[in-house]
């Protein structure tokens, strides 16, 4: 199925607002199934605008439930409740199916990779979303970007790394790749409910985890057990994912599909908004009440062997699967592109400050 991705969200916003629905005696009645609780925010709170806002513009004809993991009990079943039609739409991360395919994970982000300026540019002008699709099309759903985190951080550690020696034995909760990139390091990998993380980390039965960034964290109160709080590598721009099923989407009357589409760009933008703004505010809170908490980067040697581990198990996945290779030379070469482009503009920006400002 061919959809046309690159909408303008004023525009079609205005021309949806000013033509008459013509499907108003049309009644639909949806699901949507989130991996977050209902009151995650801001990932949580992105589908419940969607869905706000899809009811507005239909006149209270197209009405959306959504429904949080508390609900329906299957925070990583999402793709299969999508696909199997239990739910019309699902809000989750598309590295979440890695286990399923291997090239969904280029599509949420991936060690190394772009940020969130080059991944949108990569999405909506590099083939990122007909790539997308063409994965999602064997699972017979729809995949649309869900908003962004931006560079997430690295994680909260009981102890400073100073070393690879350091990272040999120790105990960290991280998913995805990043989790198989610390574990060609030694570090012993595993995989908590996020209900237990505080209590292992404060037990001990973990050495560090990583989660989000401070406006995420602070909810989860990490701040006031581990001291060190390292900065991003493994999740550089960690795009969510609306999930929608095919055959549900092809049955809407195409004004509320238009609806649909224009909600779900909108509510995206306004989640990466969001989750900055309340890291802005979190890490104020964070310095002033836990002034210990010391942020740290990884030694150049500890990052040098990570990016090489990332490089290996790339070079692995795309030795066995086609279409992993293709995704991720795609990535590849949009990202060399797009990186010149970023040293100039954004990287430079900050370093020219940060010089005037010593």
């Amino acid at each position: 199925m061919k959809l046309v991705y690159r909408l303008t969200v004023v525009l079609a916003v205005v021309a949806v607002l000013a033509t008459p629905v013509l499907a108003a005696d049309k009644k639909v009645r949806w699901k949507l199934a989130m991996t977050w609780s209902s009151t995650l925010t801001p990932f949580a709170t992105a589908p419940f605008n969607l869905a706000k806002m899809v009811e507005e513009m239909s006149g209270g004809n197209f009405v959306i439930r959504v429904e949080g993991a508390e609900k329906h009990k299957a925070a990583l079943g999402i793709l299969d409740m999508t696909k199997g039609g239990q739910y019309e739409m699902g809000h989750s991360a598309s590295y979440y199916w890695k286990g399923k395919d291997i090239s969904t994970v280029f599509f949420c982000t991936v060690p190394f990779g772009m940020n969130v300026d080059e991944q949108n540019a990569w999405f909506y002008h590099g083939g990122g979303m007909e790539l997308m699709q063409e994965t999602y099309d064997k699972f017979d759903v729809l995949s649309f970007p869900g908003g962004n985190t931006g560079v997430q951080m690295g994680g909260w550690f009981q102890k400073e790394i100073n070393s690879l020696e350091d990272l040999k034995g120790l105990k960290m909760r991280i998913p995805g790749l990043a989790g198989e990139v610390f574990a060609k390091l030694g570090v012993n990998v595993t995989n908590i409910p996020s209900g237990e993380l505080y209590t292992s980390l404060d037990r001990g039965t973990i050495d560090a985890l990583e989660w989000v960034g401070p406006a995420m964290d602070i909810k989860m109160g990490f701040h006031k057990i581990a001291p060190y709080y390292y900065t991003g590598w493994h999740e550089p721009a960690t795009e969510l994912q609306f999930l929608i099923n095919q055959k549900a989407f092809e049955e809407l009357p195409p004004e509320y599909q238009t609806m649909l589409v224009t909600a779900m760009k909108a509510v995206t933008a306004d989640l990466y908004t969001d989750n900055f703004a309340g890291s802005v505010e979190a890490w104020s809170q964070m310095k002033k009440d836990y002034p210990n908490i010391v942020v740290k980067t990884f030694p150049p040697e500890v990052l040098a062997a990570m990016k090489q581990a990332a490089d290996e198990l790339y070079d692995a996945y795309a030795a066995e699967d086609p279409f992993f290779k293709k995704v991720w030379e795609s990535q590849k070469e949009y990202m060399e592109k797009a990186r010149t482009w970023t040293q100039i503009s954004e990287y430079n920006y900050i370093n020219t400050v940060n010089q005037l400002s010593e």
